[in-house]
């Protein structure tokens, strides 16, 4: 459901809060803000988002042509469990690649990781058109959420919708990315700075109408239910195996 079919409703939470006190508004614009996000996530309706990129892949030799995807972002994405070592096999991109083909066998697949240890969005936006965008992604996945606590929700904003216009100018499918867990964080503070930064990737999916994986809250889940977050990570702040394969799963929605 989008957010434009429901006007009406968000019309009506907005002149309910005309007569209220200033408390009353602040709790009635939190709820707007989540019917917003509820209403209008792309995540809501991600079997159809690729749409286009699917039917490429289902096409055989020799319609077919190879497709690209492009993993931009810092160490996780990158491969790194217990640094310093690099597990390629295991992380999120190549498990993605292997489900996908699994599900499209006859496809030619390319996965490109563009990602860089260490780095936050500022350094990723840089190098975004010199060391990505050549490219030429069918697919682009953003994922710099951990690393951009080091530059503050500001900075992160600006380079992200920077990174995010220039793909869309490509005609490029942009999917965005919610931190993983960092384990001296509670998964449970919904003031932390990672949820704070995985609120405004949510924004920017809405702003921009591209996809979203929610990873944070994906681990979030798993947390409430009674599954410690040290079972999905390598490190202090770097998924195991099981851990990219929850990040994984969550990605191949988009492609079913």
């Amino acid at each position: 459901m989008r957010f434009f079919e429901n006007k009406a409703k968000v019309n009506a939470v907005l002149n309910a809060t005309y007569y209220m006190n200033k408390s009353m508004k602040l709790i009635y614009s939190l709820i707007l803000l989540a019917t917003f996000i509820s209403f209008n996530s792309p995540d809501k309706n991600n079997s159809d988002y690729l749409n286009d990129v699917k039917t490429e892949l289902q096409k055989t030799w020799p319609k077919n042509r190879t497709i690209n995807l492009v993993f931009h972002g810092h160490s996780v994405p990158a491969g790194f469990f217990k640094t310093p070592v690099v597990n390629t096999l295991q992380a999120y991109p190549f498990l993605v690649l292997k489900e996908l083909k699994t599900l499209y066998p006859y496809a030619v697949i390319n996965v490109i990781n563009t990602s860089i240890g260490g780095e936050n969005s500022v350094g990723g936006e840089k190098r975004f058109e010199s060391e990505v965008l050549i490219h030429r992604a069918d697919v682009l996945f953003i994922d710099y959420a951990l690393n951009d606590r080091s530059v503050g929700p500001a900075k992160a904003s600006e380079a992200w919708s920077k990174m995010i216009e220039k793909a869309l100018e490509k005609k490029i499918k942009v999917i965005l990315l919610t931190p993983s867990p960092d384990q001296n964080v509670k998964l449970s503070d919904d003031k932390s700075d990672l949820e704070k930064h995985r609120l405004q990737i949510i924004a920017l999916s809405q702003k921009y109408g591209v996809g979203l994986v929610d990873s944070y809250e994906k681990f979030k889940q798993k947390f409430n239910a009674g599954e410690p977050v040290s079972e999905y990570m390598s490190q202090v702040n770097h998924p195991n195996e099981k851990g990219h394969a929850l990040i994984a799963n969550q990605i191949m929605e988009y492609f079913k």
